[in-house]
């Protein structure tokens, strides 16, 4: 980002911009870009009220003259997108490479925050924020000497994000309701 080194030393806002904020991977900006395209999308735009539609009532999107199959389909091109530049930055950014099992269960981490945050960018992107943070936390915590425990194993630690994924689901979310008609196949009637 422009000009983090000439505002790393000013107390506390030079360290969030040039530490924090500045020196990602473009990949990552656009990620957080896209929660408020996707928020957008979603809840004001035309395009994004019949997808909601298609996910509860596919029947009254029928009747209304709109192809389900057509709006389903493009909900999954740009889900291909996203998945696309999420996988991008796993190759690109993070490991630089292509590794076997590189994405370590991450897609059910955020399967796990979907349902955390009941479907809505904003609470899913806070949602995945605490996970990012629980997973770097456990590579900051390797090796560490605790008090009293000394030592702590690196699989305890790493186990971190996965054991707070059940934790949330198992009992603190309430009741998240998936939207009525996924993944069930929808046929027109003649």
């Amino acid at each position: 980002m422009p000009f983090a080194d000439q505002v790393k030393d000013v107390p506390i806002l030079g360290g969030l911009y040039s530490e924090l904020i500045s020196g990602h991977n473009i990949l990552a900006y656009v990620a957080f870009i896209a929660v408020p395209v996707t928020a957008w999308v979603l809840f004001s735009t035309r395009f994004g009220l019949r997808l909601r539609a298609v996910g509860e009532n596919p029947k009254a999107l029928d009747t209304a003259g709109m192809s389900v199959t057509l709006l389903r389909y493009q909900a999954l091109i740009i889900t291909a997108v996203l998945v696309g530049i999420g996988g991008t930055y796993l190759s690109i950014a993070q490991s630089a490479g292509f590794n076997n099992n590189m994405s370590a269960g991450r897609g059910y981490i955020a399967l796990a925050a979907l349902i955390f945050a009941k479907w809505k960018p904003w609470p899913a992107l806070a949602t995945c924020l605490l996970f990012g943070f629980l997973d770097a936390l456990q590579f900051r915590l390797q090796g560490i000497q605790f008090p009293i425990i000394g030592e702590v194993p690196v699989q305890a630690i790493q186990v971190l994000p996965y054991i707070l994924t059940v934790v949330l689901l198992a009992g603190f979310i309430g009741r998240a309701v998936a939207p009525k008609a996924a993944g069930q196949p929808y046929t027109k009637e003649r």
